[in-house]
């Protein structure tokens, strides 16, 4: 608890807009990259690649929040509402690619969603993040009551499952990278599940 503890006071000085700043800053150097060939051959589907692997790993790191102060005592609750909005924003910005330079075409766009799994998935789980950004902030807390916000970002763990599956299923073949991001959302979520009060006792 002794490390926990030093964790805890530590993190309490840090503030978050650096790390707004700092994920602010990536996207744009990979436009970059993208525009002076540092991207490889297909530099628009890598840049929409990296953008949603990205905000499939800060999504991640969100859920890991609540487990590590059930189960360690690490306090980082403060920068939650932070990973949120920058998962929301790099997914934002891994649809816009998408739509802006890769299909470009208004009804082709509708046809692949209605068409393509992985993309009518992907859409779902976008679509379920939106009521999210749009709350993160105390106003809406206060507006809807603490017990109905909560009920309402729950939504979150089904985004998070449903953005591995679109991984899952975009890859061709069963490969293990996507498998691992869906178990480890999956793991995380399950920690979540209210303990037998044996287990709770030992």
């Amino acid at each position: 608890m002794a490390i926990a503890d030093s964790i805890n006071r530590f993190q309490r000085r840090v503030p978050t807009w650096p790390f707004y700043a700092i994920f602010g800053v990536i996207p744009l150097w990979w436009l970059y990259l993208g525009l002076t060939g540092g991207l490889g051959v297909e530099p628009i589907e890598a840049l929409e690649h990296r953008l949603g692997e990205l905000g499939l790993q800060v999504l991640i790191a969100s859920l890991c929040v609540t487990p590590l102060r059930t189960f360690a005592g690490i306090n980082l609750i403060r920068f939650r509402r932070m990973l949120g909005l920058v998962t929301f924003y790099y997914i934002s910005l891994h649809l816009l690619v998408w739509l802006v330079l890769d299909v470009q075409i208004l009804s082709q766009i509708w046809a692949d969603i209605l068409k393509r799994p992985y993309i009518t998935v992907g859409m779902a789980a976008f679509v379920l993040m939106i009521p999210l950004a749009i709350t993160s902030n105390a106003i809406s807390i206060r507006k809807l009551g603490p017990k109905r916000w909560r009920l309402l970002h729950r939504l979150v763990y089904l985004s998070a499952i449903l953005g591995a599956l679109h991984f899952v299923l975009l890859v061709k073949g069963w490969q293990i990278e996507p498998l691992l991001y869906l178990g480890a959302i999956l793991f995380l979520l399950t920690l979540r599940l209210p303990m037998p009060r044996a287990l709770a006792r030992t």
